[in-house]
């Protein structure tokens, strides 16, 4: 965040989740924008990020609503219109893993995409759906691991990658990131040693944040 944008600059997040995002916007001076699906999880979100102080006097906004919907981009374009801002100048992305993680009975939660295909479809519209609103020559970043199915791995890190390529972004560099004993990891060592066993799978021990950037005069 710091090295793609500057104090006052706006943050979007599709894939809000717990509110790190805007935890983070608080803490650096951006103004920063998130998404959330689940109710129960962006009201505990909203109260995280109530509870940050705001030393630089910046704005954040929740929007409780399903990103691939173009009424819930509607919201957002209305949102930066009120605080009289065009575009953001960062997106970051951090969406479920299709189904390695089932979050919640949502038949909207890309966790409960019925397919692989169906996943990267609605992760499509996502990025389809925000793509205007990032400013030209500004980053998207998507934070993303790849998943095994009936034995077989799956690339959905380079999927979801083909999907941004296609939306017009352009590839600046993949960061493969440790998560090996990780807070998000931590004390889940033997329950993965135990799913990998028993589904002949290696255990996943990376995951990838990939930068891309819109183009300058890019097609909205």
């Amino acid at each position: 965040m710091i090295r793609y944008t500057k104090k006052g600059d706006t943050v979007l997040d599709p894939f809000l989740g717990s509110g790190t995002t805007l935890i983070e916007c608080k803490q650096l001076g951006r103004n920063g924008l998130g998404i959330e699906l689940l109710t129960n999880v962006a009201e505990c979100s909203r109260a995280r990020i109530a509870a940050e102080t705001n030393q630089f006097n910046v704005w954040t906004e929740m929007i409780t609503g399903d990103s691939t919907r173009e009424e819930t981009i509607d919201q957002v374009r209305m949102i930066l219109a009120r605080h009289q801002c065009k575009f953001v100048q960062l997106i970051m992305m951090h969406p479920p893993y299709h189904d390695i993680v089932k979050f919640s009975d949502n038949p909207a939660d890309l966790c409960n995409a019925p397919t692989l295909d169906g996943f990267l479809d609605a992760f499509g519209r996502v990025l389809q759906g925000t793509y205007p609103l990032l400013e030209d020559n500004h980053f998207l970043v998507i934070v993303i691991g790849d998943k095994y199915s009936k034995g077989e791995w799956i690339p959905l890190g380079f999927y979801a990658m083909q999907k941004a390529l296609a939306c017009g972004y352009r590839l600046k560099s993949i960061v493969v990131k440790n998560i090996v004993n990780t807070r998000a990891k931590r004390n889940l060592d033997n329950f993965w040693r135990r799913r990998a066993l028993v589904g002949g799978f290696y255990i996943f021990k990376h995951e990838y944040v990939m930068f891309l950037q819109k183009p300058r005069g890019a097609k909205q």
